[in-house]
This record gives C-alpha cells, structure tokens and sequence, in this order.
C-alpha cells in the first residue's frame, strides 16, 4: 500500500489544515439544465358499466328465530356438579402422586 508522502512524517496528509490555511476553492458546478417534464394527461376515461352489471339479488331471508330461554337454576345446578368432579379428580390424582412420591422416596432411602 503506498502512500502520497513517505518519510518521518506520514500522518501529515491526514491531518486538519490549519486555521490560517487558505481554503478550498470549489470548483464551479454548472447548474443542469431541468428538462421540461411531460404533463401528465390523467387516467383514461372508462366507459360506463351496461345497466345489469350486478348480480341478481336474492330476497331478504327471514329474522333469525329466538333463543330458547334459559333455565339459570339448572345452569347453576350443572356448574356446581361439575365443580364436584373436578375437585375429585384434582384429590384423586393427588392422592396417587403423593403415594408415588412417598414410594420411590422409601426405596432411594433402602
């Protein structure tokens, strides 16, 4: 790799200039001539769609039918079933991983 200098000073080409140093003269730019755009002449015109461009309509179905109503007593009654067995379930379940536990426990202390 070389470099513009050579000699005990290299970094002097890197260096700032300094502050009573002339400045740069800028070459002069010569302004681009801008070229005249082409006016836009918007979209093309469309022609009007024919009279039976949609498609055909259906009658309007009926309102939708109402709901049964709901018996809450009953709804509270089931919830309250199914709370049941699912408490059973959790202390069943429980109740095999502590004696698991209480086995495997016995035999790693044996």
């Amino acid at each position: 790799m070389s470099s513009p200098t050579s000699g005990p000073d290299d970094d002097a080409f890197w260096r700032r200039p300094g502050p009573d140093a002339a400045p740069l003269g800028r070459p002069a730019q010569d302004q681009p001539a801008t070229p005249e755009s082409p006016s836009y002449p918007g979209p093309p015109h469309t022609d009007p769609p024919t009279a039976s461009w949609r498609p055909p309509t259906i009658a309007t179905p009926p309102p939708p039918r109402h709901m049964p109503a709901q018996d809450m007593d009953a709804i509270d009654e089931a919830e309250g079933s199914a709370r049941t067995v699912t408490y059973g379930v959790g202390l069943v379940a429980g109740a095999v991983a502590l004696i698991l536990i209480c086995l495997l426990c016995g035999r790693a202390l044996l």
